[in-house]
């Protein structure tokens, strides 16, 4: 089944759910969705740790939302494709926020005569069908580190490529140590 437009999640005001049991019997989510994000750091972090890269961008929120694992994915993928192609190998790369949230859907009939079939609409709690991020205003996404001022154009480049795969606005912040 395909999942549900970015729109049904990002932009509304939600507790942080993330209630698990170790008793099954006692917890309301039975199965929790699997992580989709593989790895939150790459590149070398020894060479950031030494200060050889110096240059510092990060891709920061400008508004409150819920990012969504696979959309956190799918960036991480495409920047570090583009960084490891470009940079080969002198970067640090990580993704900030970890997907706690649990989302939920109740799922609905549709077409004709499906209205007559569903019921228990009241107060529904729906299925756990992916996790995401919430995030407030100002907060980081993805943080790259990179050595010279030809990367760092490399990397403005690549965070405005993703700005249309999140669900919010967003800004490049960039530092130098």
């Amino acid at each position: 089944m395909a999942l549900r437009k970015a729109n049904a999640y990002s932009k509304r005001k939600v507790t942080a759910y993330t209630r698990t049991s170790k008793k099954k019997n006692l917890s309301y989510i039975k199965t929790i969705p699997p992580q989709k994000i593989v790895k939150f750091s790459m590149g070398k972090e020894k060479m950031f740790r030494l200060g050889k890269l110096p240059h510092q961008l990060s891709l920061v929120t400008t508004e409150n939302v819920q990012v969504r694992h696979n959309a956190l994915e799918a960036c991480r993928q495409f920047i570090n494709k583009k960084l490891d192609k470009g940079l080969s190998g002198q970067f640090y790369f990580r993704v900030i926020p970890y997907p706690h949230h649990i989302q939920r859907e109740n799922k609905m009939l549709t077409g004709a005569g499906s209205d007559r079939m569903q019921t228990g609409m009241q107060l529904s709690f729906g299925k756990a069908v992916g996790k995401s991020a919430i995030l407030k205003k100002n907060s980081p996404i993805f943080f790259v580190a990179v050595p010279n001022e030809k990367a760092v154009v490399l990397a403005r480049k690549m965070f405005k490529q993703i700005k249309s795969k999140l669900p919010c606005t967003s800004r490049v912040i960039y530092s130098k140590k």
